[in-house]
């Protein structure tokens, strides 16, 4: 009785011990493939970074949005070009940038799992698939298309200035960037959906929106080292995901938001009181001559929450930084009004996009404002697929994901003199707009993938600017510059995470200056 489990077990052993020397032969032999035999194994770069992929993962999720700081540091040991995993080549030169990424450009597949989107446009990773889908939206976001919803923008805009209004010398704080992102989401969502959940009108400019970005933009960074993550999470209802992990319940809330308001255009079953007005990107989306496939709810809905997202931090994050600059120094203020005031005579003049662009510093104020708040700071990996890339002596595998981050470009010492300054004379010329620095000027990125909405994001940022500025004092509220100081790239910056944000009061309306019309 006793011999029968041991008879039975001894035929186990030579198993297991086949398992144990697998699983510790498997790592060793693929780190020396790694670092000897791998296409890559020529390039510079830490050894580390080489073998595996957890040299990323400390520095992105153990150490919250570091791993950018460590590329400058890989960049300043081995030169222009490194490897910054065992897949990728990372290169710091603002003269290589448009050469890599105009042309035929596939996206990595594995890093755009961050955006949780698979049907977005922006997570598409064949360059054909992505110019079908960006060919429909392309047109919407047309210089000439938001010149005709200009009005939609001049309303938010009016509307916010509403609200400062309303606390103009009570002493009240206000979280102006939580404010301009506010503006910019009731944008947005007029421009995709028709309707807005106007928040600007709540009490606190719906905070918990800017901070479900913020959980969301850090969240990408897990789900691009652990794309399987979000297909688990999938395959449970979403009231379980939220209970699991509360944290989760903000996006969630987004996606069925997004789905709420997608769906009923789809299908036409819209109340009588929506879709009134102008034709939204979903309704043209709808109607367009995209494959059927390509019209699904669950894509378009990926479609929706991008536009969304990136529709809004980015641009808020200009504005807010901008802001921030302006009551910093007061001479660039004052500045900024008197040019403003030779084309909006009084404090409510009308005004429009067309006119303010013709005004060179406050295209200056606004080229500043882009280049030091950085937009997306995340490198975008792109794989060539219809041309071997070089670089310098370097000859690039085939198919290699390489990526170059804006970041260092919009701070390069040599391009942008003392970089972490807000100067707007730098885009200044003969007291004309420099245009020369423009190539560097990245935050949309170069190339069929550049980010569909910049015409929108430069309407908002000069409408906004201008006729804030023109009409209100305002004033810093225990707000110093380590409250918009990037501390941290989650894919957008963002500063230190104990901030309490850029606090102002709305100390008056401007005054009046009538001399200078005599």
């Amino acid at each position: 009785m006793t011999l029968l489990p041991l008879t039975l077990t001894l035929p186990l052993a030579p198993l297991l011990i086949t398992i144990i020397a697998t699983l510790l032969l498997y790592p060793i032999t693929l780190a020396l493939y790694r670092l000897y035999f791998h296409p890559l194994a020529k390039f510079p770069g830490p050894k580390l970074a080489a073998v595996t992929d957890w040299y990323e993962f400390y520095f992105d999720v153990v150490k919250r949005g570091q791993f950018m700081w460590e590329i400058g540091r890989m960049h300043d040991l081995y030169g222009p070009i490194v490897r910054i995993n065992p897949e990728e080549l990372h290169i710091n030169d603002p003269e290589y940038y448009e050469k890599l990424y105009s042309g035929k450009r596939d996206k990595y597949a594995r890093w755009v799992d961050l955006g949780a989107t698979p049907g977005a446009s922006f997570s598409t990773v064949g360059h054909e698939h992505h110019r079908l889908r960006r060919g429909a939206l392309n047109a919407f976001f047309s210089k000439r298309a938001v010149v005709a919803l200009e009005p939609v923008i001049q309303g938010k805009v009016g509307r916010l200035l509403g609200r400062f209004g309303g606390v103009m010398g009570t002493g009240e704080v206000v979280r102006v960037d939580a404010a301009f992102t506010a503006l910019t989401m009731d944008v947005i969502s007029q421009y995709s959906f028709a309707r807005d959940d106007d928040y600007l009108s709540e009490p606190d400019f719906k905070l918990q929106w800017k901070e479900t970005l913020i959980g969301a933009f850090e969240g990408g960074a897990l789900l691009r080292q652990f794309p399987w993550m979000l297909r688990v999470m999938n395959l449970f209802p979403d009231a379980w995901v939220a209970w699991m992990n509360p944290s989760m319940k903000l996006m969630l809330d987004w996606k069925a938001g997004v789905r709420a308001r997608v769906k009923p255009i789809l299908d036409g079953t819209e109340k009588e009181e929506e879709g009134k007005g102008h034709r939204s990107i979903f309704h043209e989306l709808r109607d367009c001559n995209l494959p059927r496939e390509e019209k699904t709810v669950g894509r378009l809905c990926d479609e929706g929450q991008i536009l969304t997202g990136a529709g809004t931090e980015t641009t808020a994050t200009t504005l807010t930084q901008i802001t921030f600059f302006l009551l910093e120094d007061r001479g660039i203020l004052e500045k900024l009004r008197s040019e403003l005031r030779t084309v909006m005579p009084t404090k409510d003049s009308e005004i429009s996009v067309t006119r303010l662009e013709q005004l060179p510093y406050l295209s200056a104020v606004i080229s500043e404002g882009l280049r030091i708040s950085i937009g997306v700071t995340a490198r975008l990996p792109r794989i060539a697929t219809d041309e071997i890339l070089k670089y310098k002596e370097w000859v690039i595998p085939f198919r290699t994901p390489v990526s170059e981050s804006g970041y260092f470009i919009l701070m390069n010492e040599t391009i942008f003199p003392e970089p972490s300054k807000f100067r707007p004379e730098r885009w200044l010329k003969d007291s004309k707009y420099n245009r020369s620095l423009e190539k560097y000027l990245v935050n949309f990125g170069k190339g069929t993938r550049q980010c569909v909405g910049m015409n929108l994001a430069y309407a908002e940022l000069y409408l906004t600017i201008a006729r804030v500025f023109r009409k209100y004092e305002l004033e810093l509220f225990e707000t110093t510059i380590e409250d918009i100081e990037m501390a941290h790239d989650f894919f957008a910056p963002v500063p230190r995470l104990d901030s309490k944000g850029v606090r102002i009061r709305v100390v008056g309306e401007v005054k009046e200056q009538y001399g200078w019309l005599l």
